[in-house]
C-alpha cells in the first residue's frame, strides 16, 4: 500500500461560490487581471501592517472604473476612524498613493472578535511576540471561542516554540470541525508572529454551525 500525502486546500477557496462569497469583487480583462489582483494583495498587506493594534479581520475590495472601495471589518473601529475622521483620511491618502486610484474606504464593526478566527490568530500572534507561553496563549484563545459559541475550534502553532533548537508543531482541538461539509460554516485564519527566534505561524480553525440550520446569519 502507498504512503499518499494529503492534499490540503483552503477552507474558504473550497466553499467559494457556495456557502462563501468573493472578498475581491470585480471584473477586468486579461490584460489588467494581473496587475489588479497584485494590486489587491499589496492593498490587504499594506492595510493589516498600518492597522495591526485595529485589529483587521478582513479586508473587501471592489473596483468601478478607477474606484476602488475598501471596507475593512475590525474589532477597534474608532482605531480606524481616529478623531473627527483623522486616521481614515490619512489611510485613504496613503491608500491613494499606493494605487494612484481614487479610494473609498468604509469601516464594519467585527461584533464578537472571539469568534473570529483570525481575531484569534492575531491575537495568539501578538502574545507570542510578547514572549508569552504559547501554551497558555493557545488555551486562551481556545477557551474564549468556546465561550463565544464556536462548536469546534483548532489552533496549530508551527516554528521554533519557546525558543527551541528546533522548530516544531503544536496543536490543540476542542469540538467538532467538519472541514469536507460544504454546508459547514467554517472561519479560518492564518497570521505569522515575528519573534526573536524566528516566524512562528498561526493557523486557527472554527465551526460555527451548519448554514442550513442558521438561516438568520449572514454568509460571510
Amino acid at each position: 500500500r502507498r504512503n499518499v500525502m494529503g492534499q490540503k486546500i483552503h477552507p474558504y477557496g473550497f466553499r467559494v461560490g457556495i456557502t462563501r462569497g468573493w472578498q475581491s469583487r470585480w471584473f477586468a480583462e486579461k490584460s489588467r487581471f494581473g496587475t489588479l489582483l497584485v494590486e489587491d494583495t499589496k492593498i490587504r498587506r499594506f492595510v493589516e501592517k498600518r492597522l495591526r493594534l485595529a485589529g483587521i479581520a478582513r479586508a473587501e475590495i471592489e473596483r468601478t472604473g478607477d474606484e476602488v472601495r475598501i471596507l475593512l471589518h475590525a474589532a477597534r473601529p474608532g482605531l480606524v476612524i481616529g478623531r473627527k475622521h483623522a486616521e481614515v483620511d490619512r489611510l485613504r491618502d496613503e491608500v491613494q498613493k499606493l494605487t494612484g486610484k481614487k479610494v473609498v474606504i468604509n469601516i464594519r464593526e467585527v461584533s464578537n472578535p472571539d469568534a473570529n478566527a483570525q481575531l484569534l490568530a492575531v491575537g495568539i500572534a501578538g502574545q507570542l511576540t510578547k514572549r508569552s507561553s504559547f501554551r497558555r496563549a493557545m488555551r486562551r484563545a481556545l477557551e474564549s471561542a468556546r465561550n463565544a459559541g464556536a462548536l469546534g475550534v483548532k489552533i496549530i502553532c508551527s516554528g521554533r516554540l519557546g525558543g527551541a533548537e528546533m522548530s516544531r508543531t503544536e496543536r490543540y482541538v476542542d469540538g467538532r470541525l467538519p472541514l469536507h461539509n460544504l454546508e459547514a460554516d467554517i472561519e479560518y485564519g492564518f497570521t505569522e508572529a515575528s519573534t526573536t527566534y524566528g516566524k512562528i505561524g498561526v493557523k486557527v480553525w472554527l465551526f460555527k454551525g451548519m448554514i442550513r440550520d442558521n438561516k438568520n446569519k449572514d454568509v460571510k
